[in-house]
């Protein structure tokens, strides 16, 4: 007995109801002989793929692009849609256009036809769904990227085809968001730009000060003048004008604005144009895993510009700094969407069985005294005599109790924690290690979001369900005991990596590669067939 997989099984079933099919359409003598031969070649080469092979048989085996009439609509459609791929930033060689036309093109017979429909259909759900969840799988990528792509059904995109206007069709593919179209604008520009020889040299390494004078001065400034924050002038001193420009440049990549041209600011400057249109184009595509309805209102964490946004209906209404996972792969933030449902105010600290076993246990061996702010808990949540306990007899696999730091000011989750509970154990919180948002790069913490501004944040979502947010709030810290305060409409959370994006005044910024996860992205692209290209204006 043959046992076929689930796969080859559908397959076989849809083959053979279209040989079915068809041997009745050869016995009826209505039915010409192309017509015949056509929805052979249809059912044989849509037999291949389960869900072409669907669409055709529930389509009586009807062709949809080869036709007359409203199928020329759709083959124009499809051809403009594959010839402006590369707009989008994706891998145009993939789709194989010249290919495809010249199979049109050689198309003789009925049968010659048939098999045309078919290639012209999988091209389509290939292009179609590439264009609007994305070309990669994410986690094949980074498995830090736990981001669920709303994939949609292969099938429903030829169903829903035939139904819509074709270009209009295309048009609503890509991804809507005034984020997306920003991008593809300015990946359009930086095309341009490039054609026209970019940014031209670049500026010496070494610091420059306001008052410096000299060549660096002037090679600085020349960049500056070609990535359009200063207008072209003689001058070879690091004057007012200059240190304006830089203080420009500097906030929009993120960088403390001091004015002075310092390695870390230098870098950025020098950073190639080639590297910032690769940071533009692997965001469209993190645009694309995201392209779902985010909330009226929704947070949003990017994470390599180190903040927390509140946006409601399309607008920033409140944004704080955050710290947010160390460098270290194991301490990373990862990036996921999911929903906020409560608050707890004192919160106690349950610690993660990670930093138990590799960072505390190690300390318990050395002193059982070590660490004494946090309470040592068996599996009834009982507190333990830890002078009565050697801990030298265990080991991280063997180590029975827990750990807990009660509700107080140095509590290492401050004094609120924002709850969306997910299987990564991630989530929002104060911190008393309050000096550390004060730095530029702020990558320190265990995987969870640390808020500058926790309180004010808690008023902000709090502000939709009572008219005193912050009295609600400061009557229950006073309480000085842990409080639950749930959130009477769940808001949704998206924790988000861009190092290219569009601020709200349609400007794109650019952020350092904290995790090095774009770098990964942009050589899988490339490795897809993503292609960098100048464009002549």
């Amino acid at each position: 007995m043959l046992v076929f997989g689930v796969h080859n099984r559908l397959r076989f079933e849809m083959l053979a109801a279209a040989v079915f099919f068809l041997s009745c359409l050869i016995a009826a003598p209505a039915v010409g002989a192309q017509d015949v031969a056509f929805k052979q070649a249809v059912a044989e080469a849509a037999a291949r793929d389960q869900d072409i092979a669907a669409f055709y048989q529930a389509n009586a085996y009807d062709g949809i692009w080869t036709g007359s009439g409203r199928d020329r609509a759709r083959r124009a459609a499809l051809i403009e849609a594959l010839d402006a791929a590369s707009t989008h930033g994706l891998p145009a060689a993939r789709y194989d256009l010249p290919g495809l036309q010249a199979k049109m093109k050689a198309a003789r017979s009925a049968r010659d036809l048939g098999l045309v429909e078919v290639e012209m259909s999988r091209v389509f759900l290939k292009y179609a769904r590439d264009i609007q969840t994305g070309v990669l799988v994410p986690g094949r990528v980074d498995d830090a990227i736990v981001r669920q792509v709303p994939y949609r059904d292969r099938g429903s995109y030829l169903v829903n085809f035939v139904k819509s206007s074709p270009k209009g069709f295309f048009r609503a593919l890509a991804p809507t968001t005034p984020e997306y179209a920003g991008l593809m604008k300015e990946k359009l520009r930086l095309e341009g730009v490039l054609a026209q020889g970019g940014w031209g040299q670049t500026a010496p390494s070494q610091t420059l000060k306001p008052g410096a004078t000299g060549a660096a001065v002037v090679a600085l400034r020349d960049r500056l003048v070609r990535m359009g924050y200063m207008k072209r002038n003689p001058g070879q001193t690091y004057d007012a004008t200059m240190t304006a420009a830089v203080q420009r440049f500097q906030r929009d990549h993120g960088l403390a604005q001091d004015g002075v041209a310092g390695p870390g600011t230098l870098r950025e400057v020098n950073t190639s144009m080639q590297a910032r249109l690769q940071s533009v184009i692997v965001a469209m595509e993190r645009e694309r895993w995201l392209n779902q309805e985010r909330g009226a209102r929704h947070i949003e964490v990017n994470l390599t510009d180190f903040s927390a946004k509140i946006i409601d209906n399309g607008k920033v209404t409140f944004q704080t700094r955050s710290v947010i996972g160390h460098r270290e792969a194991a301490r990373q933030s990862p990036e996921f969407s999911d929903v906020m449902e409560f608050m707890v105010i004192n919160p106690s600290w349950y610690v993660p069985r990670s930093i138990v076993t590799k960072e505390y246990l190690p300390e318990l061996q050395k002193d059982p005294n070590a660490v004494n702010h946090i309470e040592i808990t068996d599996r009834q949540g009982r507190q333990i005599d830890r002078a009565a306990v050697d801990f030298t007899q265990f080991t991280a696999r063997t180590f029975p109790f827990a750990m807990r730091q009660p509700p107080s000011r140095g509590n290492a989750l401050g004094l609120v924690k924002f709850m969306f509970p997910n299987r990564h154990n991630i989530y929002l919180h104060d911190t008393p290690a309050k000096s550390l948002f004060a730095r530029e790069t702020r990558a320190y913490s265990h995987g969870c979001i640390r808020l500058a501004d926790p309180f004010d944040f808690a008023y902000a979502l709090l502000a939709k369900q009572t008219n005193d947010p912050e009295g609600l709030f400061q009557a229950k810290l006073a309480t000085g005991k842990e409080q639950q305060v749930n959130l009477k409409e769940p808001v949704p959370v998206h924790i988000i990596y861009r190092t290219a994006f569009v601020d709200p005044k349609g400007k794109v910024e650019f952020r350092r590669d904290v995790y090095g996860r774009d770098g990964r992205i942009w050589d899988a692209l490339s490795k897809a067939g993503v292609v960098l290209q100048a464009v002549q204006g």
